[in-house]
């Protein structure tokens, strides 16, 4: 399976072994010129400011994990579903700890074992991805 949605050499973009792409970014950074999301995950402290596109936030205060851990599983899954064939984007603050944690868990969702996840992203999305050992814990736990 192969997935166009996102150009794979685009800013932030993810992909995954089953060829599915997510993009991950910074929200205090600038949008990326180019094609919009068609749906992302927000993972803030407080509720993100309106988008054109469809979105969801999950609750996850910064260096720490979600507030609610089955909600970000559930999120997690239909972002792994979505991204077969849509534009899917997850980010948080600054594009590293908590957006980082959710791309290994996609990872493992997507198949790579979870105690080679946080690896898997550092090497194809941010080396310093998934920023505080409770978050490594959390993708290792996310396996299980």
């Amino acid at each position: 399976m192969v997935n166009a949605a996102w150009q794979e050499d685009g800013p932030g973009v993810l992909r995954l072994p089953s060829g599915r792409t997510v993009r991950g970014r910074g929200l205090r950074r600038p949008l990326p010129s180019g094609p919009v999301p068609d749906f992302a995950v927000y993972l803030l402290g407080k509720q993100p400011p309106e988008v054109p596109w469809e979105a969801r936030w999950l609750r996850w205060p910064d260096f720490r994990l979600p507030s609610d851990r089955a909600r970000a599983r559930e999120l997690f899954g239909e972002v792994w579903e979505r991204a077969a064939t849509e534009r899917v984007e997850v980010a948080c603050g600054g594009g590293r700890g908590r957006t980082g944690t959710a791309l290994a868990c996609l990872a493992v969702l997507d198949g790579v074992p979870a105690g080679q996840a946080v690896d898997f992203v550092r090497g194809a999305y941010d080396h310093r991805a998934v920023e505080t050992p409770w978050q490594r814990r959390y993708v290792r736990r996310f396996g299980r």
